[in-house]
């Protein structure tokens, strides 16, 4: 497991024309310090229950020290504390179903997705049960209202006739529509799987909401023998390392205890490691300016491979809904190299200079390198790069399309991943998030709260009930 911490290479945004110079960054360090300092506070504050002034209202910083906090108690408590349980209670629904389905939408949904992407075999739910370590199928419902998927889920879990399935719900209030309608309709199902057993159901239903409120009154009434927390002060896309994230990572059967390492690593670098040095302050600082001096407000987040799509489609929530407010707000956009360049390539190359890319590139191929290999057909000319691996082509092409970008002046900056696993994925989601609500702070935007989201969910539920 590696504790390497990720870098940042910012080189190419510093270009003679659409881009910075080398005193840039520096000249922001002062404002980028005092953002800091003020995220810092601000999880102290929230840490002490002190009053909150009415412009920082919501102060959901309950996320930053959660990851220590959690450590602390799984120090000190064992199989009591919090992560212990989560512990306990994924190895048993390993033991007894064969598929979970994962209920959520938004944060409550796409942190689980990534951890299964990034830190799963990518064919996880394919393979059978010895060759998945013993963990159950993984599946998601409850993100969208798409009644063919539904059925098609349906097909599924009809077939899980030897060790049955699960149902792990995450949500807050309970009230989200999307979410609430695919619990009670799989809930339903799954009463009749457990043939009526009110034992073996609230066995099979774990759930992962606030202290109170809808589904939290259904978990008791259910009599679940678990009710896991999503803890007060921390918003859904700054929950993925709560039982939000952690409960469907163990299940999976992935190390929650170095995701959580890795996100505390990620904290200690942010509190003492100074702009320039500082991957958090570093990234927020360059995106920052790219928007401020050169108008590129449009974030591409490219990812080198296919396993960090959804760690892409998380950060592109988590920016979306933190800074996208009083008509402000880069845009996000998460693409998977190679393939989107041959979809969204050519924008990219010789389009609208309005867009900073920021490679996600890990540095470890972790898997036995695969040759192209000889053969007696070679009409498509490859023998050539026989002794050529599927790794050296991908960096062959990162180089090859960095190179072109630079060469007609389009800025991009450089995410260094050591490798991809559960100690280093705690430590890009903490960058994030972290880098997210110092950017708020930078510009004067309460990263938390997102009271556009909100506007939908009203007009729906009176469209239904009206």
């Amino acid at each position: 497991m590696s504790t390497e911490l990720i870098s940042y290479d910012l080189q190419g945004v510093l270009l003679p024309e659409h881009g910075l110079t080398a005193d840039d960054l520096p000249s922001l360090a002062s404002q980028l310090d005092s953002a800091r300092d003020e995220v810092l506070a601000d999880s102290k504050l929230w840490a002490a229950g002190g009053a909150v002034s009415a412009e920082k209202q919501p102060l959901d910083a309950g996320f930053h020290e959660l990851p220590e906090r959690l450590l602390a108690e799984y120090r000190e408590q064992g199989a009591k504390s919090e992560v212990g349980r989560i512990l306990a209670t994924a190895d048993e629904l390993a033991a007894a179903v064969d598929r979970v389905v994962v209920l959520g939408i938004g944060g409550s949904y796409m942190g689980a997705r990534a951890l299964m992407e990034a830190c799963c075999h990518p064919y996880h739910n394919e393979l059978p049960r010895a060759a998945r370590g013993d963990r159950p199928r993984i599946s998601y419902e409850g993100n969208n209202v798409d009644n063919g998927a539904m059925q098609g889920l349906f097909d599924l879990l009809a077939n899980e006739t030897d060790c049955g399935w699960a149902i792990n719900v995450i949500s807050k209030s309970g009230g989200t529509l999307e979410t609430a309608s695919a619990f009670r309709i799989l809930l339903a199902k799954l009463r009749d799987a457990c043939g009526g057993d009110a034992d073996q159901l609230a066995a099979r239903v774990v759930p992962v909401t606030g202290t109170s409120g809808k589904l939290f009154d259904l978990a008791t009434a259910l009599g679940c023998r678990e009710i896991f927390p999503v803890p007060d002060g921390v918003g859904g896309r700054f929950s993925v390392l709560s039982a939000v994230g952690l409960l469907p990572a163990a299940i999976m059967g992935l190390d929650i205890v170095q995701l959580l390492e890795g996100a505390a690593a990620m904290n200690e670098h942010f509190r003492t490691a100074k702009v320039g040095e500082n991957v958090v302050l570093d990234y927020t600082g360059v995106c920052h300016l790219m928007e401020e001096k050169r108008g590129c407000d449009v974030r591409l987040l490219s990812t080198w491979g296919k396993r960090l799509e959804a760690v892409g489609l998380w950060y592109d929530q988590l920016l979306s809904e933190s800074l996208g407010k009083q008509e402000r707000g880069a845009m996000p956009l998460t693409v998977v190299n190679t393939r989107d360049l041959h979809s969204r390539g050519q924008q990219h190359q010789e389009g609208k200079r309005d867009k900073i890319i920021t490679n996600v590139i890990i540095a470890e191929c972790q898997s036995e390198a695969i040759a192209v290999g000889t053969s007696d057909f070679n009409q498509d000319g490859l023998n050539e790069l026989a002794d050529k691996t599927l790794p050296d082509i991908l960096t062959a092409a990162t180089r090859g399309t960095n190179q072109a970008y630079r060469e007609d002046a389009r800025p991009t900056a450089d995410l260094l991943l050591p490798r991809l696993d559960e100690h280093v994925l705690g430590q890009m989601f903490q960058m994030l998030m972290l880098a997210t609500v110092v950017e708020g702070r930078l510009i004067g935007i309460n990263p938390y709260g997102q009271p556009g989201v909100e506007a939908y969910k009203k007009n729906m539920n009176a469209i239904l009930r009206g």
